[in-house]
């Protein structure tokens, strides 16, 4: 039986190697299943010549892995790992007695061989590492390190003991001035209310993403089916909940990430402090603060219709998904539109709303720049034009709205795009908060074709520089690159350059800019350009499978173009860094960074083919089977796309550990402080099995962080179910907290008022996307009270 196991693994390892190596791919593997094979019949004809060649095996092994990854733990472990717990097999009794072992009194000699075996193998591993393998700078150093942050300094931050706006200010900085909570005493903390929102709708999103508010005494959440919901802060018992009662019809996904508050000047009364939501059936709700019932006064009983002025389309193609942004006494919204099915898609229209009477203010639609108010009877807003789905910011001061923008959908087609389409896409643009009108933009992507919509909250400084304070916006991109801008005129502060990336196996009609910008003087999150070694499996079959996939497809570095032929993107469309953005330690001028590498494998898939296969738009009757395998349909250009995560069979990703870390960055110099891992390996695995192997490994993350003047950062985000509290200086795991389902969320903190404790606060609701069990928990910890 061990002999036939043997054999059977040999010849995978053989066929799968000789087809990796007739793509220009490392021998090991076909050599490997030569020698298995051998080491198979040996044993099966009870010669210990099989245990001895299989020795030699793991021995060259060795020296083969060291080799090509060093020392990492987990690349070797993808190596070495199966293949010795297979070779223990040779150390049963009973396979010991058929292989005839040797006399006694050669043991001294078997094990002094053993040993000069293994040393020898990690020298010539060392060796083959330092010769053959060329030196791969990675990006995330390329602006220096830095032992530790500048000088702190004091900052005046908004917001107190309160938490009220959706990134902690409307700069987005997700920062806290309470420091009560220090990497001291927050081992000590411990759960302190869980509320459940409780079964949605038949047919509701199952997720929960969502950030509460905290105004006085109370929170202020909503479900991804826009419940809303005012929790006791000291309690988390519920004071009234707003029904929604959405038409889940074609909602795919939900993710009500915030609500807004405003405060209408000089009222009193009903409504003098409100909420706004908006839903996944595209309505925008004022709620009175107090009661948490509609404001009749707003819209038509509080309800504004946000399809008005759009474009047909089926249910769920439309939707906000961020929290509402108010500025200037407006809510300026953006939306949310399914990406990929059909070229003419609802428009990506900003919008802005009185924030009294929901009367509509303005409207940017890059189609049409001139018309700022409702299109006239028989028209509609442009289709299909970039799309602001992430969540904005504002500067009051300033009178300036910074809303990130997408691509204009279908994202992987370019050759029918309009001029107006190639000049927005991809940009962070600073729109007046009263009128409208574009102030400036900055593209991050020029043509994209990757699906790099800029999908992170503009964050806003004050950045100390040479020539004194200037004022800057930091804008985060999917594509790992952080730029540096003035918020004033949108012009680089740190530097930017146009480098020339590749260009061919593209499409016939279709075209990539030969340059893009990149931020040179800031670190990039957007990893290293990767190669075969580069690739991990929890076996070394997987792992094969994993360098199959990668030498069959195109890869010539970061923004390799998609075509006919698979192509890897690096980043993939869950970034570098997404809707989670960056927090902003302002005491010590920290930015903290929590990003993702895991590649996508796009292929272009020609419109005859695709029909042959069914593909259809999303709700419009399109294959099943299609639709399973990652297939969008791009109806209205020349090819459908399948763009999925670079996964191997058992659905782990094909590149080595670690796809997501939490970095610190010193906005004074621009050098990285820090850089670790972030998650363990405890709720992932396999076929998404939870492994509970408890070491970190760094896994994917989607969510964001919070940065404290008490030196801590807060963060979940992670596959795993753990709140984590983050020394700011050291980048150290100080405090784990438990939950009962992945925070997919950016967790929040207050003071309150009934016992004077800081609470800290996530959403615990998972993420289809991640793998992660989906739930409807929000849960918040404290130290306990004093005498407790």
């Amino acid at each position: 039986m061990f002999a036939l196991i043997l054999v059977l693994i040999g010849l995978v390892l053989l066929v799968g190697g000789g087809q990796l190596l007739s793509l220009g791919g490392s021998p090991y593997y076909a050599l490997a299943g030569v020698t298995v094979i051998a080491s198979g019949v040996l044993v099966a004809r009870g010669r210990r010549a099989g245990a001895l060649l299989y020795g030699l095996l793991l021995l060259a092994s060795l020296a083969w892995a060291i080799g090509e990854a060093g020392f990492a733990p987990w690349a070797l472990a993808a190596r070495l790992v199966a293949p010795a717990v297979l070779g223990l097999w040779f150390l049963v009794p009973w396979t010991a007695r058929r292989l005839h072992p040797r006399p006694a009194g050669s043991a001294l000699r078997r094990g002094t061989l053993a040993g000069v075996a293994i040393v020898a193998s990690l020298i010539i591993g060392v060796l083959a590492n330092q010769i053959f393998n060329e030196h791969r700078p990675d990006p995330m150093f390329q602006a220096g390190t830095q032992d530790e942050p500048g000088q702190r300094t004091l900052v005046s931050a908004g917001g107190g003991g309160d938490w009220t706006t959706w990134g902690g200010d409307a700069a987005g900085s997700r920062f806290s001035p309470l420091d009560q909570l220090t990497p001291a005493n927050v081992g000590g903390l411990k759960p302190a209310w869980t509320f459940h929102f409780g079964p949605g709708p038949k047919g509701a999103p199952g997720a929960l993403e969502g950030t509460p508010l905290k105004l006085g005494d109370t929170l202020y959440a909503c479900s991804d089916y826009n419940d809303v919901v005012a929790l006791d802060a000291e309690t988390g018992r519920p004071r009234w909940r707003f029904r929604a009662n959405v038409n889940l019809t074609g909602a795919a996904y939900g993710h009500c990430r915030g609500v807004a508050y405003y405060r209408v000047p000089g009222a009193t009364g009903p409504c003098a402090q409100r909420l706004y939501t908006n839903t996944i059936d595209a309505r925008l709700i004022a709620l009175d603060l107090r009661s948490g019932r509609p404001c009749a006064g707003f819209g038509s009983n509080g309800y504004v219709d946000l399809k008005v002025g759009m474009s047909k389309a089926p249910a769920g193609y439309y939707y906000v998904t961020s929290a509402p942004t108010i500025a200037r006494g407006r809510i300026v919204l953006g939306g949310w539109v399914q990406d990929g099915m059909y070229w003419g898609e609802p428009s990506g229209v900003i919008r802005a709303f009185d924030a009294v009477t929901g009367k509509m203010s303005w409207a940017f639609d890059v189609g049409r720049p001139d018309r700022r108010g409702e299109p006239k009877p028989g028209e509609t807003y442009t289709p299909s034009t970039p799309n602001s789905w992430a969540p904005m910011s504002a500067d009051d001061r300033l009178g300036l709205v910074y809303a990130p923008l997408g691509g204009a959908v279908p994202g992987y087609a370019g050759a029918q795009r309009r001029p107006f389409d190639e000049a927005w896409s991809g940009s962070v643009v600073a729109l007046d908060a009263e009128t409208g009108q574009p102030r400036w933009r900055f593209q991050t992507v020029h043509h994209d074709l990757w699906d790099y919509d800029v999908g992170s909250q503009p964050t806003l400084i004050d950045l100390p520089t040479p020539s004194g304070i200037r004022p800057a916006l930091i804008q985060p991109t999917k594509r790992g690159e952080i730029f540096v801008l003035d918020r004033e005129t949108g012009q680089p502060i740190r530097a930017v350059t146009e480098r020339p990336v590749p260009q061919g196996g593209m499409a016939p009609g279709e075209h990539a800019t030969p340059t893009q910008p990149f931020s040179d003087a800031m670190p990039s999150f957007r990893g290293i350009d990767i190669a075969e070694r580069d690739m991990w499996g929890v076996t070394p079959l997987d792992q094969l499978w994993c360098r199959i996939k990668f030498r069959k497809a195109r890869y010539e570095g970061t923004l390799t173009p998609p075509g006919f032929t698979p192509s890897i993107a690096y980043p993939g469309f869950l970034g570098g860094m997404d809707w989670g953005g960056v927090s902003i330690d302002r005491d010590r001028m920290l930015m903290i960074v929590n990003s993702n590498y895991v590649g996508n494998y796009a292929q272009l898939i020609p419109r005859a083919k695709a029909d042959r296969l069914g593909v259809r738009p999303f709700g419009m009757g399109g294959s099943q089977k299609a639709e399973g395998q990652g297939i969008q349909a791009q109806f209205g250009t020349p090819f459908a796309v399948r763009s999925m995560p670079f996964l191997s069979l058992i659905y782990a990703p094909c590149q080595a550990p670690p796809w997501g870390r939490i970095s610190a960055v010193d906005l004074r110099s621009g050098k990285l402080v820090w850089s670790h891992p972030l998650g363990t390996a405890r709720d992932s695995g396999p076929l998404g099995v939870g492994s509970q192997i408890p070491f970190t490994i760094g896994t994917p993350n989607l969510g964001g962080s919070v940065a404290t003047r008490g030196g801590l950062i807060f963060i979940a985000a992670t596959q795993d179910k753990y709140l984590r509290a983050i020394d700011t200086m050291t980048g150290k795991v100080v405090w784990r907290g438990r939950l009962e389902h992945a925070g997919q969320a950016t967790p929040m903190t207050y003071l309150s008022p009934a016992s004077g404790r800081q609470f800290v606060v996530t959403s615990a609701g998972g993420h289809a996307f991640l793998g992660t069990s989906t739930g409807d928990a929000i849960v918040a910890f404290a130290l306990p009270k004093k005498g407790h």
